[in-house]
């Protein structure tokens, strides 16, 4: 168990998204699917295509409206947001940005990219603070 909470999408399966949001569940785990508001994947090194594909598909099919995925492994770190097609019960990218990123959904938030890209590589080697 690595300290994330699981989010219960099926009587077997339970993912570990990085983040999902509602207050109500702070500390809870598994936390019901259908009351995630977002659910978001930090791509970690050596993850292939068919992990973001499978999760993805999971999240979709359980009807979490925002996903976010953010990619550190590039030169500079990225995050493509995803809303719910609920018909299709897929997803569709609404953004894609290595710049400042800013959205309304599930509510309002700004990430500073550069900023992440920056830190990043000062940590890589061997700033601190």
């Amino acid at each position: 168990m690595d300290g994330r909470p699981a989010m219960r999408v099926g009587r077997r399966n339970e993912p570990r998204p990085d983040v999902v949001i509602r207050r109500k569940h702070a500390g809870r785990s598994p936390v019901p699917v259908e009351d995630a508001l977002l659910a978001g994947e930090v791509v970690p090194a050596g993850w292939h295509f068919s992990d973001r594909y499978d999760k993805t598909k999971v999240y979709a099919r359980s009807g979490i409206r925002s996903y976010w995925l953010v990619n550190p492994q590039r030169e500079r770190v990225t995050l493509t947001e995803y809303t719910l097609d609920g018909a299709a019960r897929e997803y569709q990218e609404l953004a894609h940005t290595e710049g400042v990123f800013v959205t309304e959904r599930p509510w309002k938030v700004s990430v500073d990219l550069p900023a992440l890209t920056a830190r990043r590589n000062d940590l890589l080697a061997g700033e601190e603070d």
